[in-house]
């Protein structure tokens, strides 16, 4: 443990309508917080919530000068979320964990007893999940195309949920890309890591703003920003087809030396034409995919838009204009 070091750490939750969950989540990472160090902060990101949240939020700054809200002036996604916390984050170490209470806040006591071995990356691997089987599959399922697709070595069934040493964290918000996948970048700024299993649970209160086809966008956007192969594959197909249609032509030749007779199939040009044509919109699909990444890049719009930081100090001059 580092109590009464001159360590500081810094907790980032986003949150997007996570009024049932913001007071738990508050007290919970309280008391681990208090046992571990004296120095840290609490930054919980508003993303546009349009709940209750705000009245929340603003009683906890009021009580507690360890409380930082930023509020953004719309919802811009949890990535955009997690960009600007590591961006306001001063903490020698800092930790990112979502507000759904998925995570559990305790964790952190066993990250900060590896961060002060010398690790400077802190993982959570998610070892069970609970909720719904399907996503559990798809999630499963995605990490391992991700880690075999991925030019880079990703750890496997690994989330938002880290800690991350001040030297990472100054890399990552220095990158300049909008898409912004942190498992992707943290294993891309290499340094020491490990992982620490636990078992995720089911939301704590509310419901999940992510549909299952929001969870399948997010996939195919991290395998495109961190693999080249799907373009490989194209190439891959193009040889592929030219070795068929070389063979094909072999057979036809022969068919028509040996059996000049035989009927040619109308069915057989059909099917050709449309495994062509099929193949053609995979390929174009593939590099329109890259084409939207680029474009969302050259744009180069801010990650966020901050409406309003509020912690005690801010209050209290608010109060005093008033």
């Amino acid at each position: 443990m580092i109590k009464n070091n001159k360590k500081k750490l810094s907790i980032i939750i986003p949150c997007f309508n996570e009024e049932e969950n913001i007071k738990e989540i508050y007290f919970r990472l309280t008391k681990v917080l208090s046992e571990i160090t004296n120095l840290y902060e609490i930054i919980f990101i508003n993303n546009g919530s349009n709940d209750s949240s705000e009245n929340i939020f603003r009683s906890l700054v009021n009580k507690d000068y360890h409380v930082v809200v930023i509020y953004f002036s719309r919802n811009f996604g949890p990535h955009g979320a997690y960009t600007a916390g590591l961006e306001y984050a001063s903490g020698d170490a800092v930790i990112c964990i979502d507000g759904d209470l998925q995570d559990p806040p305790e964790l952190i006591t066993q990250m900060v007893d590896k961060w002060k071995n010398g690790f400077e990356v802190v993982y959570g691997i998610r070892k069970n999940r609970k909720g719904s089987r399907l996503r559990k599959i798809l999630t499963i399922l995605y990490y391992r195309v991700l880690n075999m697709l991925s030019h880079i070595d990703i750890p496997l069934d690994a989330g938002d949920f880290a800690l991350m040493d001040r030297k990472v964290v100054n890399i990552i918000n220095v990158m300049p890309e909008h898409n912004k996948y942190f498992t992707g970048l943290r294993a891309w700024a290499g340094f020491r890591q490990t992982g620490i299993s636990y078992d995720r649970a089911e939301r704590k209160g509310g419901k999940t703003k992510f549909s299952l086809l929001n969870y399948l966008q997010w996939a195919v956007q991290n395998i495109f920003s961190f693999s080249y192969k799907p373009l490989q594959l194209i190439s891959f197909l193009a040889t592929l087809i030219v070795f068929l249609i070389l063979f094909g032509i072999f057979i036809y030749f022969l068919d028509f030396l040996f059996y000049p007779n035989n009927p040619r199939g109308f069915i057989t040009l059909i099917l050709v034409i449309l495994f062509l044509g099929g193949v053609q919109l995979l390929c174009l699909s593939i590099i329109g995919q890259y084409i939207v990444n680029i474009y969302e890049e050259v744009k180069n719009r801010p990650h966020y838009l901050i409406n309003e930081v509020l912690k005690k100090n801010s209050l209290k001059s608010n109060e005093k204009k008033s």
